[in-house]
Parts: C-alpha cells; structure tokens; sequence
C-alpha cells in the first residue's frame, strides 16, 4: 500500500513536491492544505499546473488532521512550531524543508517534540537542499574519502533574480536597501537557525570540538548604477549583492564553513563581484588527506527568467522531502536526522520501472 501524504501549503516548495508525490510510485497524495481562501475547493492538480488529480485543496486544517495519511509534507513559508506539533500529536509523521535538520537536543522545544513524536509513534525530519543537503547530507559523504580532515566548506553562488518572492528578497533580504539598513538584515539570524545545525551535524559527526560561539560574516556589494529587477529598480548606491558566511570554529580556527553569495547579475556592481568561470553553483570542498572537491551544477535555471516558471533549486528542494517520506514513515519515532535514517535515494522514471 502506498504512503498516504498530505501537502501543506503550496508556494514554490509546495507546488514541486506535489508533482514529486504525483510521480512517488510509493506514494498517494490524499489532502492539501492551503492559506489562500480562493485556492480553497480547487483541485490540487489545477492550482499546481499538473492538471485535475482528484484531491481537493482546503484550508480547514481540522479536517485534514482528521484524515487518514501517513505524513504531511510541512513547507509553509515560514515554520509555526506549534503547528508542527500539531500535526505529529494527530498521528502523522511530517518532513519540512524549514528546520529541524539537526536541532539541539537539551532545548526545551525539542524535548517537547521528541514526547509528541514518541508519544504519537511518528518521526519529525528536516531536509531539503541548502541547508538539508549541500551543507550536511552531501559533505559528509564526501568526507569518507578523506582523513586528518581540517575544514568542511559548503558554499552557494546564485543569482537572486530567479528566486520568485518579490516581499522576501526586498523586504527581508533588504536587496535595493541602503548598506546601512541592509546591514541590519535579518537572514543572518534567519538563516542561521539551520546552517548553525548545519555546522553542528557535520561537527559532530566529524569529532571536532567546536567552540560555544559560531562566527558569522556579512559582506555587501552596491549598484553603480540604475539596476533592473525583478523586485523593480535598484538605485545607485543601494544593495545589489549581499554574502553571508557562518562558521563553526575549534579554538578559534574555522572547521566548518557555510555560505551564500547572492548577486543581482554581475554587472554595475561596486566591489564587482562575478560568479567566476564555474557560473552558479554549489560547492563543497574538504581540507583533508586528500583533499576532495565537489561542484553541483544543474540546481539553478538557466537564467533568471526561466526561474520564474521553474526553479531546478526548488524542485530539488521538495524532490529530497518527498524521497525521504518512505524513510521517515519506517523510522523509530522522534526527531529523525541524516544521522538516523539509512540513504535516501530518488526512484526511477515510471516508464522504465
């Protein structure tokens, strides 16, 4: 019998992982949740571009609760951990891109969930590409090949024109802003709470004692002069491109290193930064014996407009929470993390299963 999979919430996440459970032969779709009311009463197949499948949107989170499914794939734009808990004390195991890759343990919200999880007999899992897979998941495999290993770096180099949320990347990421007022930029701390878990996994899993406090770096580049965007027109002077690096430290030296350089194009830009001869990518490279350095191409559209209608990064994204949904549903309950659960891995296309 497949795996019954409720999707909860249907933004850019949303909308590829429908298609990916659509697609699971494990796997059968039997509810969604949606925020906006005019999505309610529609079917899922019709709000996500696929076509009618037969399961009804809806934005009464009771009655999806009440149903029978095995796992809801948790992908909102933004985690309400009182949410989470609620849909694992209904019975139902949850996958989310938004957290939960390697929490702490001894923290009073994570002793909450873990009783939940056990009390329920589910499992909670965070995923997804970066962080949930580029800066965990990938690295550490990497490391088996190497020994006396010295620093860990996962680093993303994209063009932020092709990440469809005009609100987000103008007034959270604070791009066309000031440097001053860019610099108050929350994403250090936003995005911190899963790179830092990030640097934690891949710290623990090496050995590396790391000191209490992680350091973290943000650099700004600005517009020379009148810039086009998707997010309107970017003014000279204003924030045009922005690097943000965390970093896990053993006395005081950096072991592990996660970063994001996010770029609106390569051009008019002071310093002037580029993407390099390697393009947009993610990289992870391993200080050891030997050495080993990985490339991955093929995450990123191939301009920013493609984006607008498919984002390879985000179909990703959703594609590693749906390949782990029948992991998690056979997983010991709890917080289930990369150190728990055995590989996850993807599925042949149906025409040649």
């Amino acid at each position: 019998m497949p795996y019954r999979v409720i999707q909860w919430a249907t933004g850019n996440v949303g909308r590829a992982a429908v298609e990916a459970v659509v697609a699971h032969p494990e796997l059968e779709l039997v509810g969604c949740w949606v925020y906006a009311p005019e999505k309610a009463g529609r079917d899922v197949g019709e709000i996500v571009g696929i076509g009618p499948i037969g399961v009804t949107a809806t934005d009464d989170a009771d009655a999806l609760l009440a149903m029978d499914a095995d796992c809801v794939l948790y992908s909102p734009l933004l985690a309400k951990p009182a949410e989470v808990v609620r849909i694992l004390a209904s019975g139902k195991n949850v996958v989310t891109p938004l957290g939960w890759f390697y929490p702490d343990r001894g923290s009073a919200q994570v002793a909450e969930i873990e009783a939940v999880c056990r009390a329920a007999g589910v499992t909670l899992h965070g995923t997804g590409i970066h962080p949930g897979g580029v800066t965990e998941r990938f690295p550490l495999m990497l490391s088996a090949l190497s020994k006396s290993i010295v620093h860990v770096r996962a680093e993303e180099f994209s063009d932020i024109r092709s990440y469809a949320a005009t609100a987000v990347v103008r007034d959270v990421m604070l791009f066309g802003k000031p440097p001053a007022e860019a610099a108050k930029s929350p994403m250090l701390k936003i995005l911190g709470g899963g790179f830092q878990q990030s640097i934690d996994m891949v710290a623990a899993a090496l050995g590396f004692a790391l000191d209490a406090e992680k350091r973290t770096r943000h650099e700004m580049a600005v517009a020379t002069q009148p810039l086009e965007t998707p997010v309107g027109t970017i003014e000279k002077g204003a924030v045009a491109a922005q690097r943000f690096v965390w970093q896990g430290t053993v006395r005081c030296e950096p072991v592990v290193t996660v970063a994001v350089n996010w770029l609106m194009g390569e051009t008019h830009l002071d310093p002037p930064w580029t993407f390099g001869a390697e393009r947009e990518r993610f990289e992870i490279e391993i200080t050891g014996d030997p050495p080993a350095k990985v490339v991955f191409h093929g995450l990123h559209p191939s301009d920013w407009r493609a984006a607008q209608r498919r984002n390879p990064g985000i179909v990703a994204t959703a594609t590693h929470c749906v390949s782990a949904i029948p992991f998690v549903c056979r997983a010991a309950p709890g917080i289930a993390t990369y150190l728990d659960l055995p590989l996850v891995h993807g599925r042949a296309d149906a025409a040649l299963a």
